[in-house]
């Protein structure tokens, strides 16, 4: 069959971001047309070129629309209504699909995707990534109560109109059934990690690297992922200097850009190697320095809508072994106490994370164990190769 993707931001593993889709794809387009209508955002930002820019078997269709997180919330939405238009005029255009798979965010692209599902009489998956516009209204990004009413009625008809529902975390699909969806018609598929990818961080790279590094007997901290206003960054920052000041041992890793960029850097100045801006990594590197660090943070405001976030990076740590402290109290948290991968420290709180994470670092043979727990999880839930059939199996009964 044909499967339509709407999808604004494509990414590769030569980039310094998740790339889940690309493993998705590249799992469904060995039994099934994929045409993939997306913007070139990621391509200049390619860190390596080991991989094609779309796995074998897609096709793709791109515009030329400039995106960057560093813009404001005004910029963004333009950014966001420019793909919409030009995404219905091209799946109008476009053979006819058997089914559509809108991916938000933004919360635009499914609306696109949903438009062109009507128009052609075709069914549409809805992909959800993060909780739009619940998210960006938490961050104060929607300041007028008209748009925030216009927003939140529009994500209602989505969620109506959509075949299925395709959340990434379990408290995501909690919020979707509270709107009034039925529970048949959601179907939780973790972000997850790709553990072939991860494979990759062998004992021999891990050593290489630390010692490219000069981290060998050092107690490393990391923290790799978006610089971003919703990651609590200030609180790491404070923490880092806490418990680099604390132990003479101590190096804490930011791995990783993004709007509070210039904050980290202003710390690394402060403690020259003792707290580092490493910058972004492609994505078939970044398990190395996952294996490095001791112990991965997680981390996200207090903010009721963040709690329900599938961070790739909880994956990714304990796909090699790293367990994890995250500042969630949704679901992460349960799940890293529940399967003793890793441990929980309140958003905002940087002496209590410090001391948290000082106490841990005292202690590594319980780091060693959480963390064989934390890959033994992942390698049975995690791997995107089994979620990709998943998500291929209710594209494939959208249909039926």
């Amino acid at each position: 069959m044909h499967i339509a993707v709407f999808s604004q931001y494509h990414t590769n593993p030569d980039c310094p971001a998740t790339s889940r889709h690309y493993a998705l794809l590249a799992h469904i387009a060995q039994a099934h047309r994929v045409t993939l209508l997306t913007t070139p955002t990621w391509r200049g930002q390619r860190l390596t070129h080991e991989f094609p820019w779309v796995p074998a078997g897609v096709e793709i269709c791109e515009a030329s629309i400039p995106y960057d997180n560093k813009m404001g919330p005004a910029r963004r939405a333009l950014a966001f209504a420019q793909y919409a238009a030009w995404a219905v005029r091209a799946g109008l255009r476009m053979e006819k699909p058997d089914v559509i798979w809108g991916i938000s965010t933004p919360l635009t692209a499914a609306w696109a995707a949903a438009q062109v599902a009507r128009w052609r009489g075709v069914p549409w998956v809805f992909e959800v990534q993060d909780l739009w516009p619940a998210f960006p209204v938490a961050m104060g990004a929607v300041p007028t109560a008209l748009a925030r009413q216009q927003l939140f009625a529009l994500e209602k008809r989505l969620y109506h109109s959509a075949q299925h529902i395709l959340p990434l975390s379990p408290d995501m699909a909690r919020y979707v059934m509270d709107r009034g969806v039925a529970a048949e018609k959601v179907t939780t598929v973790l972000n997850g990690t790709d553990l072939d990818l991860a494979a990759r961080a062998t004992l021999v790279a891990v050593a290489a690297l630390q010692r490219a590094q000069g981290l060998e007997d050092k107690k490393v901290v990391l923290y790799a992922g978006t610089f971003g206003r919703a990651n609590d960054i200030p609180t790491l920052i404070a923490a880092a200097e806490t418990l680099v000041a604390a132990d003479p041992d101590a190096v804490w890793l930011f791995l990783g850009h993004g709007y509070y960029e210039p904050l980290v850097a202003a710390a690394a100045a402060r403690w020259p190697g003792r707290i580092r801006l490493v910058g972004g990594q492609p994505r078939h590197a970044v398990f190395a320095w996952f294996g490095l660090a001791d112990v991965a943070v997680v981390s996200f405001l207090n903010l009721p809508v963040l709690d329900a976030n599938s961070p790739a990076k909880l994956y990714d740590a304990l796909a090699v072994g790293t367990p994890v402290v995250v500042t969630n109290q949704g679901w992460t948290k349960m799940l890293v106490e529940t399967h003793g991968c890793g441990w929980y420290a309140p958003a905002g709180n940087a002496p209590q994370l410090a001391a948290r994470l000082r106490e841990l670092l005292a202690q590594p043979a319980q780091l060693q164990a959480a963390g064989q727990r934390g890959r033994i999880l992942a390698i049975k839930e995690f791997n995107r190769q089994q979620l990709a059939a998943v998500v291929q199996r209710v594209l494939e009964n959208a249909v039926a």
